[in-house]
């Protein structure tokens, strides 16, 4: 290939979720495409996604699960119930993948890992046709407005397909792919872009040096978290630098905001959720005798050391004698954070392309042919299968996007230099 008007008559940059499904879908319609990817193999954080079991989705009610999209929720709502979480699981079940939904609601596939479902899909985009350019990153458009890629090996590439979608992720995890690195070549076309920040992440806590020694690397189960109006329940982990889980992640939109905009974030941790007020002070009122505080504590309710000694991170060694002090203690435990962890150990990013920046078919209005879908899109949603929801949702819209422009066969494209 190595005229680059002699190409095929889709490029799609980005070989993750959004990238792949689009490919599945343009190919799927008879139509030629070709999929850049900067490392050697494609799907590197899907597959990392699926080391603890491959969380493709979500059960709950539709509407529920818009809401989980917050201010994207309008946007990305279109692209959702035209491939819903059933569309999904359904697509899984093609690939001989079928899902089954867990406990908490969320959907995996019943092997759980993500490495079986990759690779039937990547035989069927094969056979589909679709080509592949690993080991090569695009660094924008030449001055003649061609796509411009640089090979591993220094040598340049340059292609002049009817259409082209970015689907190049966002900024965490970069060493598995998106880092971000095409940012500067849209925000070069106007293209109004905001900067990237740590979302599903863990957050800093200046823990003591007794409690980071003692406790670092262990759970704290069966809490409900509360900040703000929302209070979700889980666990968490202690880091030596703060804590990180699930039931943080869920939170984790406010938490950050918050931080920027106060430097802090107080967190409220009820160590006791299935409990009552009432039902606390009544045990903690019973004497103590010589017994310590901890002792009581794990004797009467079945507090573990670390959630007795997080209690004395929040307020010092001695801990309330009066039962209704304690019990106010126990069922809200503050924790202040101050920062999030950064994003390169963030499980997704927000920011990215601004989304008014976008028509309904996820075409950049100022650089009509040209599409973006998934995480590089100013969106973000809480783990549970959200994000890859929002991911393979977005592909397939900004797929049938790519579709209806090259049938509607328009005239020469305008120049991205203006």
């Amino acid at each position: 290939m190595n005229d680059p008007t002699d190409f095929p008559a889709v490029a799609i940059i980005g070989g993750g979720p959004a990238g792949l499904i689009a490919a599945e879908e343009l190919s799927r319609a008879g139509f030629s495409v070709i999929v850049y990817d900067r490392l050697s193999t494609p799907g590197r954080k899907f597959l990392m996604a699926g080391r603890g079991g491959l969380n493709l989705t979500h059960s709950e009610p539709l509407d529920a699960f818009l809401d989980r999209y917050g201010t994207a929720r309008d946007f990305l709502s279109p692209a959702i119930r035209a491939f819903p979480p059933e569309a999904l699981r359904d697509w899984a079940a093609g690939l001989e993948q079928p899902t089954f939904v867990g406990s908490s609601g969320r959907v995996f596939p019943v092997a759980m890992k993500s490495t079986p479902l990759l690779r039937a899909w990547l035989a069927r985009l094969q056979e589909q046709g679709v080509q592949f350019r690993f080991r090569t990153r695009w660094l924008g458009w030449d001055e003649q407005d061609r796509l411009l890629f640089r090979r591993h090996d220094g040598t340049e590439e340059k292609a002049a397909p009817k259409a082209t979608l970015l689907a190049l992720g966002g900024a965490s995890w970069p060493r598995l792919g998106s880092d971000g690195a095409w940012v500067d070549s849209l925000s070069r076309q106007g293209i109004t872009l905001y900067p990237f920040r740590p979302a599903n992440c863990g957050f800093e806590i200046r823990w003591s040096d007794v409690f980071r020694q003692r406790f670092e690397g262990q759970p704290l189960k069966n809490l409900a978290l509360s900040f703000g109006d929302r209070t979700v329940q889980g666990e968490i982990m202690v880091t030596t630098r703060g804590v990180e889980g699930g039931a943080i992640y869920a939170l984790a939109s406010s938490l950050r905001d918050s931080i920027e905009s106060r430097g802090h974030a107080v967190l409220r941790v009820n160590l006791c959720p299935h409990r009552t007020p009432a039902d606390l002070r009544l045990k903690l009122g019973k004497p103590r005798g010589a017994r310590s505080h901890s002792d009581f504590l794990r004797r009467t309710l079945g507090l573990p050391p670390i959630a007795i000694n997080l209690m004395r991170e929040a307020v010092g060694p001695a801990l309330p004698e009066s039962p209704d002090k304690l019990t106010e203690l126990i069922q809200a435990v503050p924790l202040t954070l101050v920062a999030p962890f950064s994003l390169e150990r963030a499980i997704s990013s927000a920011g990215g392309i601004d989304l008014a920046e976008l028509d309904e078919s996820f075409m950049l209005k100022r650089l009509p042919g040209l599409f973006a879908a998934g995480e590089m899109l100013d969106w973000e949603a809480p783990t549970g299968g959200y994000l890859l929801q929002g991911a393979f949702a977005s592909g397939i819209a900004a797929a049938r996007g790519v579709q209806a422009w090259l049938r509607r066969e328009r005239p020469q494209l305008p120049s991205p230099h203006g």
